[in-house]
Order: structure tokens, then C-alpha cells, then sequence
């Protein structure tokens, strides 16, 4: 009977290791000084024999790296014998190949074999898994957050995507509530987590920046005598001469609908300071409003920013549903009439597709030039003769998306209708936004002039 494996802590420098065991093991000075810093997280696999000595049987490289980094101690896993270390591979492969191993059984099983040494793509060739599926469940693995979530029955795609937001407390609930509640809705709530999370760090490292140059920070500016923050644009001096920056005594941060932040400068009391408004109001004998924006105006104007935004972000998830499709061995079914209908009812989306959006959605190497008339597609087209019905169907739905403003929903078109509700066909979810386009609903016009 085999002796169940024990985990010491040893001096790397007593361990014996094969010579030549790897000829791909060169100690590069970052491996050595990430080992150096962090010490070997991962325990090799030993076996110690009959005279005392232990014998690294995986986990060479890490061996080798934490003597030259001088590391007092290491995790080793000591086995029962050489032969020990390929049945414990082979059992966790077994197990592996089951049918009923959820995923995050097959996760724990692909740790296991990387605990012990065996690489990811060693992982993926003994199991018949995909690299790529492999690495990503190793990734979730290596976070609380997805191996929490991968224990609570949610998708290795659904850990992965939540692992990218470890330690953000909020935005985890916030996914775990669309999964409890409206899972379809989850790529568009994740990608609106990651513009959002984004527009916030560079607006907070605006902020710290302008804290740091000794600048005061305002809510509201305006550019009329009844604003108590006057724009240096809208502000002249004393002497009648238009403001400059110099004048500035603050800043108010502005947000665009793609979450980019501008520090605009204005004069705060500027009326003590002897500053006085370049312009004056003019209401034209009509009812021009004086003064700030109403509560009202300010919801509207802040569903208009929501819904512009929010367009933003679905058309990332839009992009990669495109391009997850094209990625199948199959063209998606009814491809042909949909091709069709778009060139001769919707003829803009064959003459102005964006070549390289269409190119990155159908799968192809995009290398950035500044060559005239560069065309990633057409490049990708003359170089294969390989499904060429994809390349139509990217062509066709970058058409589409070229056509597709941030602002599309406040007058929706059947152009964007017809386009959408093929994707939703294909599989899509589309998002609350992209919906006001389906559905055919024009907002109110009161929206649609803030």
C-alpha cells in the first residue's frame, strides 16, 4: 500500500536534481527574482531514498531558481516512490475524463496536476482539454474570488470574468445577482462593471493629480452672471481683457458619455475677485431658460449620459457575441439570407464596413499601419481562400456596426432593428438599451433634446 505523500519544508540546496531533466529550464533573472521575492509557492514533487537524499522528480526549474535566489526553505511534496508522481497524473486524468465531473471538479483536478509540477499544456495533451481552457481554469483557481465562484455552481466563464474584480465587493454581488436572478443579462452587466471600474480610476487619478498641482475642485460652472462658478473661457478681467488659464482658481471635472473625464478651469467667486461674465444670456424675447437646469432637465439629461454609456459598453459585448459565432466550425444558420437582405435592403453595410473591426471579428491577424487604404479584412481575404462565408458575415455586421452611434436608441431605425434581432436570433441577449432599438420605442422628445 502507498504511503500517503507528506509535505515538508526542505533546503533547496540539499534537494538533488536530474541534470539536463529539462533543456528548456534556463533561469531567466526575472524567474530568479520572482522566486527571490515571493519564495516557491507551488511544492515540488520529491522522493526521498533509501541513503536520505529527496529527488526532485518535478519541479526542477523551481528548484534550481530558489538555491541561485538563496531561499532557505521550500514546499516539498515527498512520495512514496518515483512511480508515485505519473500514477497520482494518471488518477487525477481518470477522474478528469469522467462525464459527470462538473467544472469545478475538472478546475480542482487541473490544480492538483499543476500543484505538483505538471504544466498547463502538459495538462491539456494527457486530458484532451484545450490549452486555453486549461490556463483559464487555472486562473480562476488561483483566485478566492473564482474558486468561490466556481464552488457555487457558476460557469468557469462566469468565475473567470469575476476573478478579474477580486476585492471589489460590490460589483461581486452585483454579478452573483444578475446570475441569481437574469444570467443572460451578464456580459452586459460585466462589461458595464469594467467601463465603469476603468472611468473611475482615471477619474480618480485626475483628481489626485490636480490635488497634488494645489487645485481647488467645483460642482457646478457656468458661463452667465447667475453661476456661482464663471468658465475662464466666459470670464473677463477688470481691465476688460478675456480670463486665461493663469486666472484659474479651480477646476470642475467633466464626464462624456464614454466615461473620459476633463478638468475644465473656471473662477470660483469670481465677483470678488473683480471678474466679470464675457457673455450675457439671451433669452430672445422667448422662454430661453435662465439660470441652471431644472430637476427634471438634470434626470433627463442624466438618462441620456446612462443610455449613451451603456451603448458603449454593449457594443463590446455585441463585437465579441460576433465574433465568438464566427469562431464555431459552422457559418451561423440562415447566414445567406441575411447577407442578402442586408446589401440589398440596407446597402451602407457592404460600401462602409470598418475593415478592421470586421477582420477582428471574424478572427483575423491585425497588424496596426499607417498604410493608405489599409484593410485588414482584404488582407485576410487574399491570403486564404478558407471559409469565405465567414469574411461575408463579418463584413455585413461591421457594416452594421458602423452605422450604430452611441445615441442610436433615441431615434431607432429598422436598419439597427433588422440587425439586432439577427444576432438575438443567432443566440445575443441583447442589452436594456440595445432593446429600446427593437422594440421601436422613440423616447420622448424632452430626452431627446437634453
Amino acid at each position: 500500500m502507498n504511503a500517503t505523500p507528506t509535505l515538508e519544508m526542505l533546503d533547496p540546496a540539499t534537494l538533488t536534481v536530474d541534470i539536463n531533466v529539462r533543456k528548456d529550464a534556463a533561469l531567466t533573472a526575472d524567474f530568479i527574482a520572482s522566486i527571490k521575492e515571493h519564495g516557491v509557492m507551488e511544492p515540488v514533487i520529491a522522493h526521498r531514498k533509501d541513503d536520505g537524499t529527496v529527488h526532485v522528480l518535478m519541479g526542477q526549474r523551481r528548484t534550481r531558481a530558489a538555491v541561485e535566489a538563496e531561499r532557505p526553505l521550500i514546499p516539498v511534496l515527498i512520495i512514496d516512490s518515483p512511480e508515485e508522481a505519473e500514477r497520482i497524473v494518471t488518477q487525477v486524468v481518470e477522474n478528469i475524463q469522467r462525464a459527470e465531473l462538473t467544472e469545478a471538479d475538472e478546475a480542482d483536478a487541473y490544480h492538483q496536476l499543476s500543484l505538483i509540477g505538471v504544466s498547463a499544456a502538459a495538462i491539456a495533451k494527457k486530458t484532451g482539454r484545450t490549452r486555453d481552457k486549461v490556463e483559464n481554469a487555472l486562473k480562476a483557481k488561483a483566485s478566492t474570488t473564482g474558486t468561490k465562484a466556481l464552488e457555487s455552481g457558476y460557469t468557469l466563464d462566469m468565475a473567470l470574468v469575476m476573478t478579474e474584480f477580486e476585492g471589489d465587493q460590490d460589483a461581486i454581488e452585483e454579478l452573483e445577482s444578475v446570475i441569481r436572478d437574469e444570467p443572460q443579462y451578464f456580459d452586459h452587466i460585466a462589461q458595464k462593471l469594467r467601463d465603469d471600474r476603468e472611468s473611475k480610476a482615471q477619474l480618480a487619478a485626475l483628481i489626485e493629480e490636480l490635488i497634488a498641482q494645489g487645485k481647488a475642485i467645483v460642482e457646478d460652472a457656468g458661463h452667465y452672471a447667475d453661476e456661482e462658478n464663471l468658465y475662464v473661457s466666459a470670464a473677463k478681467r477688470s481691465d476688460g481683457e478675456p480670463a486665461t488659464d493663469e486666472d484659474a482658481n479651480a477646476y470642475i471635472i467633466s464626464t462624456n458619455y464614454r466615461g473620459e473625464h476633463r478638468a475644465e478651469p473656471v473662477i470660483s467667486d469670481w465677483k470678488d475677485l473683480g471678474f466679470t461674465p464675457k457673455y450675457e444670456r439671451y433669452n430672445g424675447g422667448t422662454q430661453a431658460q435662465k439660470g441652471p437646469m431644472t430637476d427634471e432637465q438634470k434626470a433627463e439629461r442624466k438618462t441620456l449620459i446612462a443610455n449613451n454609456k451603456a451603448m458603449e459598453s454593449a457594443t463590446k459585448v455585441r463585437r465579441e457575441f460576433v465574433k465568438a459565432l464566427l469562431a464555431r466550425k459552422q457559418a451561423p444558420k440562415g447566414w445567406q439570407y441575411f447577407t442578402v437582405h442586408a446589401i440589398t435592403h440596407h446597402s451602407e453595410t457592404a460600401s462602409g464596413y470598418d475593415g478592421k473591426v470586421a477582420a477582428e471579428m471574424v478572427g483575423a491577424k491585425v497588424d496596426e499601419t499607417d498604410r493608405w487604404g489599409w484593410n485588414p479584412l482584404r488582407d485576410h481575404v487574399a491570403k486564404t481562400e478558407a471559409r469565405p462565408e465567414f469574411s461575408l458575415i463579418a463584413l455585413v455586421c461591421a457594416g452594421y456596426e458602423k452605422t450604430i452611434a452611441k445615441d442610436s436608441w433615441r431615434s431607432p431605425s429598422q436598419t439597427h432593428r433588422d440587425y439586432l434581432n439577427q444576432l438575438v436570433t443567432w443566440g445575443y441577449t441583447p442589452s436594456d438599451v440595445e432593446a429600446i432599438i427593437i422594440d421601436g420605442q422613440k423616447p420622448n422628445e424632452d430626452d431627446a433634446a437634453a
